[in-house]
């Protein structure tokens, strides 16, 4: 088994799928990748790690080897062997891998054969407001929101960009202040919090968001998390319990903090609500630094991509009463992030932390 990590994964006889399974997790782990991703192609299974955002190659398993592995992987995730046609969900406690992390298991059929990925959940990694390296302007909009008692923050941001984590170092920050019932409601809980209550949608048994939320209100909650805002039905609820005094947290899918208003007007009829909930908006991406051990070169210790690393840009609006005037009235032409995510990467350009085609990549030309 060739692997791309600076050496061959085994001398001597080729090793047994548990064996095999370890050492992957074990180097993954050790690159930080935060997923595996092993993909039949008629007979091999290519490998990559998905570090820092990106799928860097990693080598491949032969073809023996690879049907042995993912076997071993859907015994311990507890999946059905034999199926191949449909996709399966499952977990594997990092006890039974050696492993630092526990894996959440997912497998897909595609033409060439199927698809297994394997997401790290590293432990205990669960970062403060200060170790987001948010710029100090916007942590102080975060702990502002955070001490207050009643509102609504939304994130954006597309999948990867650093949202999860964000709201995760909010329910620390909350959580070692006490004093405050907090309840999730997440698909899935990346991980858990003491003293905190927290809830995994299942949509195969009728729990989605909008349904967990309309509940979880009933169980007197003073902070109220909602993993993602899908439907209008979701919105409305969110909305409504900014407004009936708890301090609401979600995410919303669009393209800037201006689209996360637009969005939310369309899906929630009454926008005097959503003008009096929304205390803050947030738009996060995450840019990747050049390795400091091989300055941007590639070395096995990146994986040969020359990055290791990644640090936020942000850009955030805060309500007040202008805005709550122009939200009311539908009015949001003049709606914009001061700074802009391009103002915040371009200072990270000329800082040397980051560099142009990196920025290039995530913010587009």
């Amino acid at each position: 088994m060739q692997l791309k990590d600076g050496t061959d994964s085994a001398s001597g006889p080729e090793p047994g799928a548990p064996e095999t399974l370890e050492r992957l997790v074990q180097q993954a782990e050790r690159a930080q990748a935060s997923d595996i991703h092993l993909h039949i192609q008629n007979g091999p299974a290519a490998l990559a790690f998905r570090l820092d955002g990106v799928m860097a190659p990693a080598g491949a398993l032969p073809a023996e080897l690879a049907e042995r592995v993912f076997g071993r992987i859907k015994f311990l995730a507890r999946l059905k062997t034999y199926q191949e046609s449909l996709p399966q969900d499952g977990r594997i406690d990092k006890a039974a891998l050696n492993a630092r992390s526990d894996i959440r298991v997912a497998t897909y059929p595609t033409v060439t054969g199927e698809k297994i990925v394997l997401r790290l959940f590293q432990g205990a990694t669960v970062k403060t407001l200060s170790g987001l390296e948010f710029p100090e302007a916007a942590r102080d909009e975060l702990e502002w929101f955070l001490a207050q008692t009643a509102g609504l923050l939304l994130l954006t941001g597309p999948a990867g960009s650093g949202k999860t984590t964000t709201i995760y170092a909010c329910l620390r920050h909350l959580a070692e202040r006490g004093g405050r019932h907090i309840i999730t409601v997440e698909d899935p809980a990346e991980q858990i919090l003491p003293g905190i209550m927290q809830t995994e949608v299942n949509e195969a048994r009728g729990l989605d968001f909008a349904k967990a939320a309309r509940h979880l209100l009933r169980q007197d909650p003073q902070v109220l998390v909602i993993g993602e805002i899908r439907d209008n039905e979701t919105a409305n609820v969110a909305v409504r319990a900014a407004l009936t005094g708890h301090l609401v947290i979600s995410t919303l899918h669009a393209g800037s903090c201006r689209g996360v208003f637009e969005r939310l007007l369309v899906l929630c009829p009454d926008h005097s609500a959503v003008a009096s909930s929304v205390e803050l908006v947030l738009n996060q991406r995450l840019v990747r630094r050049p390795c400091s051990a091989c300055s941007g070169q590639g070395c096995p210790d990146c994986l040969n991509t020359g990055y290791r690393g990644r640090l936020p840009l942000v850009e955030w609006v805060r309500s007040n009463d202008r805005l709550r005037r122009c939200l009311a009235a539908c009015k949001l032409d003049r709606l914009a992030a001061n700074p802009s995510l391009a103002d915040s990467a371009s200072g990270l350009v000329q800082s040397g932390i980051t560099d142009p085609a990196e920025v290039a990549r995530v913010l587009g030309q």
